[in-house]
């Protein structure tokens, strides 16, 4: 099998129950290049609870060397526009490792997020970049991507939703 120079073998699965330490490792990975190790809470009984339980809150997609060694991942869920009428896919995170960058793998990933989301009919893709990874902004500005600039993110978290949900 004769390579590209930008590519580099590897395979594209969907994560079972059993990748569940590999994911979590990778998320850690991914948190830390975000400079956001801090901020991960999660479990790896949490992915396997809220990933791989009834019911199930997210897919994940796992990207592997062709000798099984994990270079990246993608977890995603679905949501629903009421002014599509459309179920869209919504891209939690995606990653590959910085050594693999720049071999196609991100563009493979996004490919088979792309697939998925057309075969369940989702008439939209959505996900969030922080405002300083500019190689992601670029990367998904070559695609196509485009940000949501009148769209401002509000976020509740479990604190103030504990004390909200017996005051309103």
């Amino acid at each position: 099998m004769s390579q590209k120079k930008d590519h580099y073998p590897f395979t594209i699965r969907k994560a079972t129950e059993k990748d569940v330490k590999t994911l979590f490792t990778l998320v850690k990975e991914l948190a830390e290049y975000e400079k956001l190790l801090d901020e991960v809470k999660a479990t790896e009984n949490d992915f396997l609870s809220f990933g791989f339980g009834t019911p199930s809150y997210f897919n994940a997609l796992l990207v592997e060397t062709d000798e099984g060694t994990p270079v990246g991942f993608a977890l995603y869920f679905f949501t629903f526009s009421t002014f599509e009428g459309r179920p869209s896919l919504y891209l939690e995170d995606i990653y590959v490792k910085p050594v693999f960058r720049g071999k196609g793998i991100g563009k493979q990933l996004l490919k088979k997020l792309v697939q998925i989301a057309i075969e369940k009919d989702c008439n939209r893709m959505e996900w969030a970049v922080l405002n300083w990874n500019t190689p992601a902004i670029e990367f998904y500005q070559s695609l196509g991507a485009f940000p949501m600039n009148e769209w401002t993110t509000y976020r509740l978290n479990r604190e103030t939703m504990e004390t909200l949900k017996d005051t309103l």
